[in-house]
């Protein structure tokens, strides 16, 4: 008779895996105990020699589906003489990593059970089990037990609490599990936040909806703006009262058969949108599909995703399987409402009936948006349904650090050890609300995590709201500042567990230069060690600063200024007082940084192109440029130069000039602008393909690192990849975290575990 003790560290808590290991255990006649403790399951059993084994094995390589192994450690025990095998209560004592499941769509045997008027849980609206339902929004506190849960108020009835402890059940320790006897419950209030007294809430909701109402409904990790998506007129009611001119509204459906009447579903596609992330596909969109044109203007993709709560399958269900718009509860570029009184507050305007329920949100926490893009996935938004589980770093941190993202797209990583743990999408931090909840959403972490800081990274821009933060925090730590762009690279790296040198591509908007610049178009040469600056764009001024992103006519202008050309394309479009005082700015150099971006030159492009001058969203006018280019046959690419700087071999730089000289000439003789965006991105495509080749010339290397927001549009990822790779290189790009700013933190941590203390200054060297 020997004894085991073995401990399990990975997202092993929450997802069934003390019911897997009982049964296990007594399947082979084992006897002992399992428990969770702080960060791990723990396990002691007992038994014969060869039954040990099997169990052994079985335990790490047949777990249950969301659990995910990190690391198992075993060591010999005296034999105690159990008498059975026994789940015991968590313990809080010891330290180590904790690792939590993100929240999980539900799972199908709890959608049978939903539908199934013989099951005592028929059309319950918060039904879950171990394989699903909340947990990231829900946790307080660890150990994952329902008693560091917004479910503790709710008492269990004999019939749950007998499932809940009975270690053969489904619904063994799943910590939200409720009936319609005990557990949380609907309610649906007026436009002002008063409940409205009904025996049935959801009804009167899918009534509302099927009137052409707008519904704010309270879900997993906030509230969403709902309404039926092939009503034009109320959609467009929805952008008026939301503040949402131009952005493209998500789309939920029943199952892929109905989203396949929507837009086109590969096989990858639909792996995407039937797993426990369930997040928000981009597809391409079918002519036919009964969804109103105002719900994604102009655009040849739908965001489309599927029910991932009981509450979305029965709002579908009742409305015959109808296409529901689902957007984020707020106005404008707020962050999603999700406490009941703030929603009421804030969406009181917006809404015309609200239903929700009196299970609490902990954590807000928006939808998760991803696409496929030459058979690979490439995230969009990396949010519900993967945060909070963790990314492996190709080195170790040395120590717990906290690297805070930038401005945009925020997002904040812990690293300890080879794990960093990766927030969910929080947003814009130029939004007060967003950066409260970005501070908030911090401290959750460091509780949840028992995490406590002993270095942070931050972004080198002394603006950005994440650095600034940095600078409060009363954490008498080392603080390192590293450059965006080289972040940015780091982070494709990590990504891709690469940790050797590389030529990094790093395409953006805005990011500070070490030379007080702001770059956006950089060729990098390096790794994590330490990266050099090898190539970039041209500078050109960037009249009015950042109003230059909003107004895409300003980058058009300064481009042709820097060409030597006249700015007749944009007489007539933009007023003559406006054009003159950016002609000012640019000559007089004032107001007007210099930038190297490869998104204002995508912007000034567009404009130029005879696209929009001014936009709603960021973005907008490159994206536009894409869905041209998309549509249109390969017409060749326009010239360009590559140049040194006078009295050295490198940066190289891309001179802009007779690009922007051909874009103009063929706008002026009246060429389609679908023709000039396609040719332009045969252009960006062939400047980085040249580059590349230069590179790899002077340093050997023949692996490239693609990162940067501008590598979010599909056409030029896919061109550049296919390029790359026919002239031979490995090309590296992103996976699992997005190539824009919301997969920054993590390229922070992995500079961050590369640099040691005793040799860092305050900027990575470029």
């Amino acid at each position: 008779m020997n004894r085991r003790w073995i401990s399990i560290t990975g997202v092993v808590q929450g997802v069934g895996f003390r019911p897997f290991v009982y049964d296990l255990a007594t399947r082979h006649g084992l006897r002992g105990f399992v428990r969770n403790d702080t960060g791990a399951v723990w396990i002691e059993v007992e038994g014969e020699p060869h039954a040990l084994e099997r169990f052994q094995g079985e335990l790490t390589n047949r777990p249950p589906p969301l659990a995910r192994i990190d690391r198992v450690h075993w060591a010999p025990r005296q034999p105690r003489g159990d008498r059975d095998f026994r789940i015991e209560s968590s313990q809080l004592e010891s330290a180590g990593a904790i690792f939590v499941s993100p929240d999980v769509a539900t799972c199908a045997e709890c959608v049978r059970e939903l539908f199934d008027p013989a099951d005592r849980r028929y059309r319950y609206p918060f039904l879950n089990c171990t394989n699903c339902g909340p947990r990231l929004t829900i946790i307080r506190g660890a150990p994952y037990d329902r008693e560091r849960t917004t479910m503790a108020a709710f008492v269990m009835c004999d019939a749950c609490r007998a499932e809940y402890e009975d270690p053969r059940d489904r619904r063994f320790h799943a910590q939200p599990t409720a009936c319609p006897r005990c557990g949380p419950t609907l309610q649906v209030l007026d436009e002002h936040g008063q409940e409205i007294a009904t025996s049935d809430p959801l009804g009167r909701a899918i009534e509302a909806l099927r009137q052409g109402r707008i519904v704010a409904v309270k879900g997993l990790g906030g509230y969403h703006l709902t309404c039926l998506a092939a009503s034009g007129p109320v959609v467009a009611e929805l952008r008026r009262r939301k503040q949402r001119e131009e952005k493209p509204f998500a789309v939920m459906v029943r199952d892929v058969a109905a989203a396949r009447e929507l837009g086109t579903v590969t096989q990858d596609e639909e792996e995407l949108l039937v797993s426990p992330r369930r997040p928000i596909v981009l597809l391409e969109r079918s002519p036919a599909a009964a969804v109103a044109m105002t719900v994604a203007p102009g655009n040849p993709c739908l965001g489309v995703m599927l029910p991932y709560t009981p509450l979305h399958h029965l709002l579908l269900n009742g409305l015959g399987g109808a296409p529901l718009v689902v957007t984020s509860g707020n106005a404008s570029d707020e962050p999603i409402a999700y406490e009941d009184r703030d929603a009421n507050a804030r969406l009181s305007g917006i809404a015309d009936l609200f239903l929700t329920h009196d299970r609490p949100i902990h954590l807000r926490c928006d939808d998760s948006v991803t696409r496929v893009v030459a058979g690979i996935e490439l995230p969009v938004r990396r949010s519900r349904g993967d945060a909070p589980c963790p990314l492996d770093l190709p080195r170790a941190c040395p120590r717990p650090t906290l690297a805070l993202g930038g401005q945009l797209k925020a997002t904040f990583a812990l690293g300890r050890g080879r794990h960093a743990f990766v927030s969910h999408h929080i947003g814009d931090l130029d939004h007060f609300e967003a950066y409260r909840a970005y501070t908030e959403a911090i401290r959750h972490y460091e509780r949840l995590f028992s995490f406590r800081p002993e270095q942070i990274v931050h972004d080198l821009h002394p603006d950005y709201a994440s650095t600034r933060y940095a600078w409060q925090r009363d954490d008498a730590v080392p603080q390192l500042a590293v450059q965006h762009h080289q972040a940015h690279i780091a982070s494709c790296l990590a990504d891709n567990g690469v940790d050797e040198p590389v030529i990094g591509v790093a395409f953006d908007g805005t990011g500070f230069g070490t030379d007080g610049a702001i770059w956006g178009g950089e060729f990098f040469v390096g790794d994590c060690r330490g990266f050099r600056r090898a190539a970039h764009l041209r500078y050109v001024a960037m009249p009015g600063g950042e109003r230059a992103i909003r107004e895409p006519w300003r980058m058009a202008a300064a481009y042709l200024a820097d060409a030597g050309l006249d700015d007749v394309l944009l007489r007539g479009r933009v007023a003559a007082a406006a054009l003159a005082t950016v002609r000012q700015l640019i000559e007089r150099r004032f107001n007007a940084p210099l930038t190297s971006s490869a998104g204002r030159l995508f912007d000034g492009v567009a404009a130029l192109a005879g696209g929009r001058s001014s936009v709603t969203f960021e973005g907008q006018a490159a994206m536009e440029l894409e869905w041209l280019a998309a549509g249109s046959v390969d017409a060749g690419a326009y010239p360009f130069e590559i140049e040194s700087e006078p009295g050295a071999e490198l940066p190289l730089v891309i001179d802009t000039r007779p690009l922007i000289a051909a874009v103009a000439a063929e706008s002026l003789r009246g060429e389609a602008p679908a023709r000039i965006a396609r040719r332009f991105h045969t252009t960006v495509v062939a400047i980085v393909a040249r580059v590349c080749d230069r590179l790899r010339a002077s340093s050997g290397l023949g692996t490239v690192a693609v990162s940067g927001g501008v590598f979010l549009n599909a056409v030029l990822t896919r061109e550049v990849v296919a390029r790359l790779g026919g002239d031979g290189f490995r090309v590296l790009r992103h996976r699992r975290v997005p190539p824009n700013d919301g997969g920054l933190c993590l390229g922070q941590l992995a500079l961050a575990a590369a640099v040691p203390l005793d040799i860092r200054s305050s900027v990575c060297p470029a």
